[in-house]
């Protein structure tokens, strides 16, 4: 949805346009066409998504990766006046906090699950 909203509001730009927005050096190395990036430039890359194959260590990083997208879409939102973008946004941020709630209740299922005492003394997808 992000990029589709990125080329929406990019695809009739001119070249005076672009470079007064600050993104000349994004167009010479892409034109407009979609590049997922970070907004310090960096490009999307596979190891953004972590697994270590426990299932509390991995519950936990989606945890924290579903907050981080929401603190994103906060701040896209403080930053856009375009009800059209906005609105794309508060839905992508409501779907973050949907999937939190989820993550949240499957770890404490894996959680219920386990000795108590041991949560962190083992890892339950390996050592029995």
């Amino acid at each position: 949805m992000i990029c589709a909203i990125v080329r929406q509001l990019t695809k009739d730009l001119t070249v005076e346009q672009i470079e007064d927005s600050g993104l000349a050096a994004y167009f010479v190395d892409h034109t407009v066409g979609l590049w997922p990036q970070s907004a310090g430039g960096v490009p999307f890359s596979a190891t953004t998504f972590q697994s270590k194959g426990d299932p509390i260590t991995d519950l936990t990083e989606d945890l924290a990766a579903e907050q981080k997208a929401r603190t994103t879409y906060d701040n896209i939102l403080r930053l856009v006046d375009n009800p059209d973008v906005s609105d794309a946004i508060k839905f992508l941020r409501e779907r973050e906090i949907v999937h939190f709630q989820r993550f949240g209740e499957a770890l404490r299922n894996v959680q219920d699950h386990l000795d108590s005492k041991n949560f962190y003394a083992i890892n339950p997808a390996f050592d029995k």
